[in-house]
């Protein structure tokens, strides 16, 4: 059995992770925690837990997580992460981050957006981000697995077939994104109160998101050049749920037989999360929540596209896909405990 511990299990993602978990025939959770909070029973936080799972839930402890556990997720605040990971690792317990602090190659552009200093620089360069559609070879060996940010892993799941296969005009990529109340986690904040969002839909951000950076750095690495998208998200009055709305213009795209619907099958064939829909279909929010699969549908006309995806952001988003990396990591069935 691969022993695990949940480190942030008080919020959304940590409540995923550890409910995807103890479905794992081939896990036991060994340690959980919460920051800044006193200790309590992880059944008294998570009713729905009761006889399922018997932990008590404190301030973390690095030391005591280290003697307990073979892998931790860290289901953190951004910039929390960073000053824990160094001593797991020296400690050769692996990690999968589910903040930002290490997805980021370039530790300016992560002050820049995140506002703060990073404290670990040294191992932003050995983290695999951790995206298993285009990076399942890579996450099989690696000690630190910078899981990607919701709005990040339905845009690059959307966008990179056609970024891959030169069939988008890089430059004309704009992104209309829509996602879920808890995509801004758990902290208090009037802007989140049931009031404030309700009957509601508004942007935010508009084009200053800091998963812009995440969102360039990897289509840049798929078309080997610099990427520079247009993204604009929005919050639904919804709990969970993401959809993405994205045009381009299209090129090359007679080359490929099928035109882009055939040519997103080819590329993501051997896939078991994603579905491409069939001509005139479209997802919906309603179609993924509660799984870790993207949904994506595809629209074509002239040297014009559009591409609608869909995903859960506490499960494809976050939760399920750090899971499918631990599944990666460990030899174990990939769809285990997500299927």
């Amino acid at each position: 059995m691969l022993n695990v511990g949940v480190i942030g299990s008080s919020g959304y993602t940590g409540e995923k992770l550890i409910e995807i978990l103890l479905g794992h025939p081939e896990v036991r959770i060994t340690y959980v925690s919460r920051k800044n909070a006193s200790a309590a029973s992880i059944a008294e936080i998570f009713p729905k837990f009761k006889t399922r799972i018997d932990l008590v839930c404190g301030p973390t402890d690095v030391k005591s997580a280290i003697g307990k556990c073979d892998l931790a997720f860290l289901a953190l605040p951004h910039t929390a992460s960073m000053e824990i990971v160094p001593e797991l690792l020296k400690a050769k317990i692996r990690v999968i981050d589910l903040s930002a602090d290490y997805r980021l190659k370039d530790a300016r552009s992560y002050e820049l957006f995140y506002g703060v200093k990073h404290g670990d620089k040294k191992h932003i360069k050995d983290a695999v981000y951790g995206l298993p559609e285009l990076y399942r070879n890579k996450i099989k060996d690696a000690q630190l697995i910078a899981n990607p940010g919701c709005y990040p892993s339905c845009a690059i799941l959307a966008l990179a077939p056609a970024i891959a296969l030169d069939l988008a005009d890089l430059g004309s990529v704009i992104i209309d994104a829509k996602s879920g109340v808890t995509g801004a986690g758990k902290k208090l904040n009037e802007a989140m109160l049931f009031s404030e969002i309700n009957e509601d839909c508004k942007a935010y951000k508009v084009n200053v998101h800091q998963h812009i950076p995440e969102i360039n750095q990897v289509l840049s690495a798929l078309a080997s050049k610099k990427a520079n998208v247009t993204f604009v998200p929005h919050l639904l009055p919804i709990n969970q749920g993401m959809l993405e709305t994205i045009y381009f213009s299209k090129r090359n795209s007679r080359k490929h037989s099928g035109g882009l619907i055939g040519a997103y099958k080819r590329f993501y064939k051997n896939e078991p999360f994603i579905r491409i829909k069939e001509k005139g279909q479209f997802p919906r929010i309603k179609d993924v929540c509660g799984t870790n699969f993207c949904d994506i549908g595809i629209y074509e006309e002239g040297d014009k596209a559009i591409i609608i995806a869909a995903i859960d952001n506490l499960m494809k988003g976050a939760s399920a896909s750090a899971v499918q990396n631990m599944n990666i990591m460990y030899g174990f069935s990939e769809t285990e405990a997500l299927l």
